[in-house]
């Protein structure tokens, strides 16, 4: 099969098949009048004009903007129930980690997720995945972390293993079950981490339900120390290393993901120079949680900081229950020029290179280059900077996946 994508406008895209940071991460490939040429789902060629000789099916991008599809690289897809009854308790400034301490928030969500099967999960998260997919999302990351224990961590995880049969968007698993402390282990920290370190992991690794491990490193939940024991067990399984960092308080999250080369770190809202410093150092990405920001009420992460000082930024929507109720990358995208005052171009390299690059994809997706998959989005407009000017709402025309139109028009 063959799709010629002709007439457009702006082709837009990083390069490579790595992440980009400092003054690479706002370096994009740009070419007027382009053309996409696609075989088998895979991208043959890229070039201006038109193609010679070529017969095969077309389709006339009308002169718009043309870009990878996106990337969400943190998002928690797969939860039973909602949490909308927090809103107000959110609005009077009770703090986050207060409403889990009194066995709200995340412990809330685990009650709703035990109770429901795995078709009802799967429905559930299927209708946001449609959405996203709408709006030029093309792969995305779902982490578990709603069961906290064995059977139901294995059950989250093998819902997402379902939805990659069950819809277009290329998943990639996490493992979280070091999301929280459950209620049934609450004076019993050290159980519970041996739970997960000598039951669940290796569950999960030889049924090979996940490609990572994540851990919530946060003052009340783990500890640095903790989560390195949990991360370095993940290690040695196979899985690659994410951690929950310096969201609240910098407690040694950032530090510690540099230390053992996790491949991202994420939120880093509270992230000090030395984290940074560590970050750079290990080779870190540093996967950023603006909406999540706005919706809480916190401060934003030190991103403009992180890309001067070369360590490679990515921004996703962190769509959850609780903290972030919101599945609208595009809106993430605007919030990383505004509130991090990142550069178009900066940013089109965090939602789409950096961001393959942090669950494991730059070497397929993320770029618009001869042998990735053809994963494209055409725009509403004929210039980079419209996309991220525009917002409330979708500007996405036209979404191609593994070379077939699967939203829009």
């Amino acid at each position: 099969m063959s799709l010629l994508i002709y007439n457009i406008g702006l082709l837009a895209t990083p390069q490579g098949q790595s992440a980009r940071g400092g003054a690479a991460q706002g370096d994009i490939y740009t070419l007027k009048d382009a053309y996409l040429l696609i075989r088998d789902g895979r991208i043959a060629a890229v070039g201006q004009g038109m193609p010679r000789d070529y017969e095969g099916e077309t389709l006339d991008a009308g002169g718009r903007l043309c870009t990878p599809g996106l990337v969400d690289a943190h998002t928690h897809l797969v939860f039973g129930g909602w949490r909308a009854h927090e809103l107000a308790l959110k609005l009077q400034g009770v703090p986050y980690l207060d409403i889990l301490a009194q066995g709200g928030g995340i412990l809330s969500t685990v009650r709703a997720t035990r109770a429901a099967d795995e078709e009802a999960l799967a429905e559930k998260a299927l209708d946001v995945l449609d959405g996203m997919l709408a709006l030029g999302v093309t792969s995305c990351e779902c982490k578990s972390g709603y069961g906290l224990d064995t059977e139901q961590e294995l059950k989250q995880l093998r819902v997402t293993r379902t939805l990659q049969d069950r819809q277009p968007m290329t998943l990639v698993s996490t493992f979280m079950g070091a999301h929280a402390l459950p209620e049934e282990y609450r004076g019993n920290r050290e159980g519970y981490i041996d739970l997960v370190i000598n039951d669940m992991l290796p569950r999960v690794a030889r049924e090979g339900l996940a490609q990572y491990c994540d851990v919530f490193c946060e003052q009340g939940v783990f500890s640095a120390e903790e989560s390195r024991r949990i991360l370095l067990a993940a290690q040695a399984l196979g899985l690659g290393a994410k951690i929950h960092a310096d969201e609240v308080e910098a407690i040694g999250g950032s530090r510690l993901a540099g230390e053992i080369g996790a491949v991202s770190a994420e939120h880093l809202i509270a992230a000090d120079d030395a984290g940074i410093a560590a970050l750079k150092a290990g080779g870190v990405i540093a996967c950023l949680l603006p909406a999540t920001s706005l919706y809480l009420g916190k401060p934003f992460a030190r991103a403009r900081d992180m890309v001067n000082a070369g360590v490679p930024v990515c921004a996703a929507t962190d769509f959850n229950p609780g903290s972030c109720p919101g599945s609208n990358l595009q809106l993430v995208m605007n919030l990383a020029c505004w509130q991090y005052r990142l550069l178009p171009q900066e940013v089109l390299t965090a939602v789409t290179l950096n961001a393959a690059a942090a669950i494991g994809l730059a070497g397929e997706v993320g770029t618009l280059e001869a042998g990735k998959r053809a994963d494209a989005v055409l725009w509403d407009t004929d210039n980079l900077d419209y996309i991220f000017y525009r917002f409330g709402q979708n500007l996405a025309h036209t979404v191609i996946k593994d070379g077939h139109i699967v939203a829009g028009t």
